[in-house]
C-alpha cells in the first residue's frame, strides 16, 4: 500500500479585506482595532490526500484558491482552520519571482532561495553547477534579477526547485511563461520525477496539459473542492463550470445549478465522421480525407451567429490538429432552428493512434462560449505503410548512395 505524502484535512483560509487604509501613524492609533473589514474565504473546508508517487492536478478559474492552497501546503501561509501534513522535503515553484531579492544577482538568489528550502550552503555548493546549467541563463546569472524577464525568472526558479532533491514538488503555472524549449525541458524533468516516484501537485489553467502530466485532478470553485478524480472527469467538470458562468466575480455555482443549468440557447447535437455517428471509433487510414458533420440546435426564435472550433486530441491530451473558423477570415455561421456545419479535411496527416474530437461553439459577437463537447476515442487512425513514427506521418524515401 502506498504511503500518504500530502494530507489536507478540512482546511479553511480566511483573509481580511479592508475597505479603508490608513497611512499615517495618527490615523492608525485613532482607529486601532476599529478598522472596518470584510472576510473572504479563499479556501473553504478543503480535504484530500495525495499518495506518494502520485501526480495531482488542480484546475479552476482565476481566484478559485489554487495558489492559496499550494502556499498552505508549502508552509508559506498558515490555514485559519484545519491541518496539513506533508511527509518529506517540499520544493515549490509558485508565482514568478517568489523568494528572489531583486537587488541580488541570479547566483546570490540561488543561495537565498535554497536557504528558504532548508538547504545548507555546503548542500547548495554541491548543486550550484546543476542549477546554473538547468537555468541556461549564461552570463546573466551574474546580473541583478530585477533586470530579468518573466521567462528568465521562471527558468531560475524552476531550476532551483527541481534541484533541491524534493520528495514533494509544487508547481504553479510555471510552464505558462517559459518558451517552448524550456517548457519541454520542464516537462521532461517532471516526468523524470514521476519515474523516480516523487509526489507532484501541479496547477494549470490548461486541461490538456493536466491530462498529459497528471494521474488525477481536482477542481476548485470559489475556494471549494467541487469534484475531481480521473483527469478526464475533472476537465469535463471544469468545462461545465465555465459554461455555467463560474468565475472570479460570479457567485458560487451550486451542484443543483451545475446539474440543471437550463437549456443553452445554442447547443451542439450529433457528430458524424465520414457519414458515421461517432458512438464507436471511426476508423480511417492516415493521409486520407475526413468529413465531420456537426449538428447545431438554436433554441431561440431569432437566428444566431456563431464560430466553431474543431480539434483532434491525442492520447496525451495535446491538441494535434485544430481548425477555428474565426481565424479563417470566414463570415460567422448562421444558425436557425437546426443547422449542420460541415468540416472537410482533405487529408489527415496524423500518426496511427486513437484521437478525441473536441468541438466548441462561441458567439460571433462577443466570443462567449456557447457549448463545448468532447467525443472520447472517436477517431482511430491506422497507418500500414509509412514506417514513420511521431505525431504526424508523411511519405519518406530512403536510399543508399
Amino acid at each position: 500500500m502506498s504511503a500518504t505524502a500530502v494530507e489536507v484535512r478540512r482546511v479553511t483560509k480566511i483573509f481580511r479585506l479592508y475597505q479603508e487604509k490608513f497611512s499615517s501613524l495618527k490615523e492608525r492609533v485613532i482607529h486601532l482595532g476599529h478598522t472596518p473589514y470584510e472576510t473572504f474565504a479563499a479556501l473553504d473546508d478543503i480535504s484530500f490526500e495525495v499518495e506518494q508517487g502520485h501526480t495531482l492536478g488542480l484546475l479552476g478559474h482565476n481566484g478559485s484558491g489554487k495558489s492559496t492552497l499550494l502556499k498552505c501546503i508549502a508552509g508559506i501561509l498558515t490555514p485559519t482552520r484545519g491541518e496539513i501534513a506533508v511527509r518529506g522535503r517540499v520544493s515549490a515553484m509558485l508565482e514568478v519571482g517568489a523568494g528572489f531579492h531583486p537587488d541580488l544577482s541570479g547566483r546570490d538568489n540561488i543561495y537565498l532561495n535554497a536557504t528558504l528550502f532548508g538547504l545548507s550552503r555546503r548542500e547548495v555548493d554541491a548543486r550550484l553547477d546543476d542549477i546554473i546549467e538547468f537555468a541556461e541563463l549564461g552570463p546573466f546569472i551574474e546580473n541583478q534579477v530585477k533586470f530579468y524577464s518573466t521567462g528568465m525568472y521562471a527558468r531560475l526558479g524552476f531550476a532551483v526547485a527541481v534541484n533541491m532533491d524534493p520528495d514533494v514538488l509544487l508547481v504553479d503555472e510555471v510552464l505558462a511563461v517559459g518558451d517552448a524549449r524550456f517548457q519541454a525541458k520542464c516537462l521532461a524533468k517532471i516526468r523524470e520525477f514521476q519515474q523516480e516516484g516523487r509526489t507532484i501537485i501541479f496547477v494549470s489553467h490548461s486541461p490538456d496539459l493536466v491530462r498529459s502530466v497528471c494521474d488525477s485532478a481536482f477542481v476548485l470553485d470559489h475556494g471549494r473542492l467541487v469534484g475531481g478524480g480521473p483527469v478526464r472527469d475533472a476537465g469535463t467538470l471544469l468545462t461545465q463550470l465555465q459554461l455555467a458562468g463560474s468565475g472570479l466575480v460570479s457567485s458560487p455555482i451550486t451542484q443543483r445549478e451545475l446539474a440543471s443549468p437550463g437549456p443553452r440557447r445554442v447547443a451542439l447535437g450529433e457528430l458524424r465522421a465520414n457519414g458515421v455517428a461517432v458512438e464507436q471509433p471511426v476508423v480511417i487510414e492516415s493521409r486520407s480525407a475526413l468529413e465531420l458533420r456537426i449538428g447545431v440546435v438554436n433554441h431561440e426564435p431569432r437566428r444566431a451567429l456563431v464560430h466553431v472550433e474543431v480539434a483532434l486530441v491525442n492520447s496525451q491530451g495535446s491538441s494535434v490538429l485544430a481548425v477555428r473558423s474565426v481565424e479563417m477570415d470566414l463570415d460567422p455561421i448562421i444558425v436557425h432552428a437546426t443547422t449542420t456545419i460541415l468540416v472537410q479535411f482533405a487529408d489527415v496527416p496524423l500518426a496511427a493512434g486513437i484521437y478525441q474530437i473536441q468541438v466548441a461553439l462561441s458567439d460571433a459577437a462577443d466570443g462567449e462560449l456557447l457549448d463545448r463537447r468532447q467525443w472520447d476515442t472517436a477517431l482511430k487512425i491506422t497507418d500500414h505503410h509509412s514506417g514513420v513514427d511521431g505525431v504526424v506521418t508523411t511519405d519518406v524515401n530512403l536510399f543508399v548512395e
